[in-house]
């Protein structure tokens, strides 16, 4: 059961309650004075605060730690983490029965290395017979292809060399095409000059020999330059 308040003058009456109240009544006491006496003290409430904020920090600190710890996890989990160590377990587990089982048959793989390994069949599964023979077409292929991909190879590192030569090779093809054109339209003009003088060789003869009916001699000279003066007029 809530005990009076004893400085309230609504609760039970009491002994101090009759006393607050005549002191109101008379007006040396009023209400609001009662009401400040009753509110909780400024530095009470500080301290609380206070002790509020710590526990907050510390919460924060609490967290960013664990945060840290999980950040530290994450990073190092293939090195700590269970799944991945028994994988890696696992892995070495198979590797050292693989190796236990070659030292077991040391003896018989030696010999079987010494031994020459022409003419003789391995063993290979029916399943496996048709991936072997498109493993075969591809191997004869890489066979056929292995010495023009050995040459591009070694050709990498002079490439640059190839290309300048390309250029200048390229170069002098030009010019010998365009020296070609000039020679075969000089050809072409040589052969129309030539066919205009075996055109008018016929009417040369034609004229010696009527010079030469009718005794009329005519000097080399005077042939010469007419054959000449002839053609120059046919240009």
């Amino acid at each position: 059961m809530a005990t009076a308040n004893p400085w309230d003058p609504a609760s039970a009456p009491n002994g101090a309650g009759l006393v607050l109240g005549h002191f109101i009544a008379s007006g040396m006491v009023t209400q609001e004075m009662l009401n400040t006496s009753k509110k909780t003290a400024s530095c009470f409430v500080n301290f609380s605060r206070l002790q509020q904020i710590t526990d907050i920090q510390a919460e924060i600190y609490q967290k960013n730690l664990e945060i840290e710890l999980l950040k530290l996890e994450k990073d190092t989990a293939d090195v700590v983490h269970p799944f991945f160590l028994a994988q890696k377990c696992h892995t070495l587990q198979s590797m050292n029965n693989h190796l236990e089982a070659v030292l077991k048959e040391k003896r018989s793989l030696r010999q079987r290395l010494l031994k020459p390994m022409c003419q003789e069949n391995l063993p290979i599964e029916a399943v496996y017979h048709r991936y072997m023979v498109h493993l075969l077409e591809l191997a004869v292929t890489f066979i056929e292809r292995l010495e023009i991909h050995l040459e591009t190879i070694r050709n990498i590192p002079h490439l640059a060399a190839n290309l300048k030569k390309m250029s200048k090779a390229l170069a002098k093809m030009d010019i010998l095409v365009t020296e070609t054109e000039e020679l075969a339209e000089n050809i072409l003009k040589w052969r129309k000059q030539q066919k205009e003088v075996c055109s008018y060789i016929p009417k040369i003869l034609a004229e010696e020999n009527y010079l030469y009916k009718h005794d009329i001699i005519m000097p080399p000279l005077l042939l010469t330059s007419k054959v000449h003066v002839q053609s120059v007029n046919a240009k």
